[in-house]
């Protein structure tokens, strides 16, 4: 079992910067896929971005070139660098991981969750 608990959220004002934590506990998620979602309010929860185990990213388009995913095993934690913070970037952030390494865009494709951070972008 793992639990994700995420942090950095906030509020800031368009073309800010942000970093977000998901730390873990429970056991080493080193091999794990790790994946950021969004949800805004009266939308689908939203795939951002992933982490592969095997160290490949993937983002959606809207995030490409402003986001960076990264991890560092040594701390358990997955980050999520937003740079250029769009108004349109307002969400509850998710992280999520899959035990079995394999990245994926739907929320199905993850096993565990996080509670969330809020972020909210003033324009």
């Amino acid at each position: 079992q793992v639990q994700l608990v995420e942090s950095g959220g906030g509020l800031v004002q368009a073309e800010d910067s942000l970093r977000l934590s998901c730390a873990a506990s429970g056991r080493t998620f080193s091999s794990y896929a790790v994946g950021w979602f969004r949800q805004a309010p009266g939308k689908e929860r939203e795939f951002v971005a992933a982490l592969s185990g095997a160290g490949i990213t993937y983002y959606v388009n809207s995030v490409k070139g402003r986001f960076i995913i990264s991890r560092d095993n040594a701390k358990n934690t997955v980050y999520l660098e937003m740079n250029s913070l769009k108004p349109e970037d307002t969400a509850l952030y998710y992280c999520a991981a899959n035990r079995h390494g394999a990245v994926g865009q739907l929320p199905k494709n993850y096993d565990y969750w996080g509670q969330g951070t809020q972020v909210t972008v003033s324009s």
